[in-house]
């Protein structure tokens, strides 16, 4: 996909992140789910050592919360005219996750909505984001990445129980010149719908409701098909990214930072040997994160930047797979902001109420108010 040609560009002003505290070893998930696995056996095979986990009560919404405000801190400025939050595990189904962030942002009567591309999520809005600037229907908008995968993850499942954690990521973006650190130069967006069972849960939606007859336990829970997501993964990214980089006519060779959606390590490796970056110019965070899904390049992002490993204005290239199946690449100027990551002792949590409706026997039999 070819942008049209403009002086303007997105340019990224602010970067935050937040993980929950809780971090769960390899030896620990398999514990807990009774898998038959090794610490040295995942990671071997993903990258993976460790993930974090939100404590219950904790939502997809409480972390970009987190996110959010420590983006907005970073920019220098506590404002933002919209918010766009890329989850796949959303607080609800009905309404939106982001309208409610805004909120508890402070941001007030805001542009806000979800965006669902599952692994692809936060550089799908960072293209939104970029469209709703060119077209003048914002000027500071706040783009969140954040998800809670424990909480559609099943426990038991050894393909994806060892792969999953939680966390949130955010940018504030601003109009600005296309020569300055930031600034976001070219994007290559795709799908493929066709292949859309290999990543899903397919329970919950219209097609097959929860309140459909007794479902098999794994309906109801995220589900990969490992080997052929694997492929289409390493496919998929390795041509966006080339796409990418031909419309800004940069050289591999001259990419001096390189960031794919944390999945896999040996993902990763490969689309990177393909597309011809250096090793040494290779980042990312999957070691102490695991797959964070639309957080991921967020967070990664911010630990890069947090290390100061990549010089302001460093030619840079983002990338992500997820379910859709859904693909994306950013070409972009490493940002000039620096990081802003939000405590454990300061996150501010909405936690569910003590008494929920739910819970009471005459909830399912009230009269509906409209």
């Amino acid at each position: 996909m070819v942008p049209f040609a403009r002086a303007s560009r997105a340019v990224i002003c602010g970067v935050g992140s937040c993980l929950p505290p809780r971090i769960l070893s390899n030896d620990q998930v398999s514990a807990e789910g009774g898998l038959e696995t090794t610490d040295a056996w995942v990671q071997a095979r993903t990258g993976i050592a460790r993930r974090h986990r939100v404590d219950r009560g904790v939502s997809t919404g409480d972390l970009a919360v987190a996110a959010g405000r420590a983006a907005l801190a970073s920019a220098g400025s506590g404002t933002a005219d919209a918010v766009l939050v890329a989850t796949t595990t959303p607080d609800r189904r009905c309404p939106a996750t982001a309208p409610e962030v805004a909120h508890r942002l402070g941001l007030g009567e805001v542009l806000a909505f979800d965006l669902a591309a599952v692994c692809s999520g936060f550089l799908y809005a960072l293209a939104v984001a970029d469209g709703l600037i060119a077209a003048g229907l914002c000027q500071r908008p706040l783009v969140i990445g954040a998800e809670t995968y424990s909480s559609v993850i099943d426990p038991l499942d050894r393909d994806t129980a060892l792969l999953f954690g939680d966390g949130a990521g955010a940018t504030v973006l601003r109009a600005g010149d296309q020569r300055e650190p930031g600034a976001l130069l070219a994007v290559d967006l795709g799908s493929d719908g066709r292949n859309s069972s290999l990543i899903e849960i397919a329970a919950g939606g219209s097609r097959l409701p929860d309140t459909s007859p007794p479902l098999a336990r794994d309906l109801r829970y995220f589900q990969m098909q490992g080997r052929k997501v694997y492929a289409q993964a390493v496919s998929r990214m390795t041509a966006t990214s080339l796409a990418a980089l031909r419309q800004v006519d940069w050289p591999a060779d001259t990419v001096e930072a390189f960031i794919g959606h944390q999945a896999n390590q040996r993902i990763l490796d490969s689309v990177a040997d393909r597309v011809g970056i250096a090793p040494e110019r290779r980042f990312g965070n999957i070691r102490d994160v695991g797959n964070t899904a639309a957080a991921s390049i967020p967070l990664a992002l911010a630990d890069t930047a947090r290390h100061g490993n990549v010089r302001h204005g460093a030619r840079s290239l983002f990338t992500a797979f997820g379910g859709g199946l859904t693909w994306a690449s950013i070409a972009l100027t490493w940002p000039q902001a620096q990081p802003h990551f939000l405590e454990p002792e300061t996150l501010s949590i909405h936690p569910e109420p003590a008494n929920p409706p739910w819970r009471s026997p005459s909830w399912r039999t009230s009269t509906p108010t409209s």
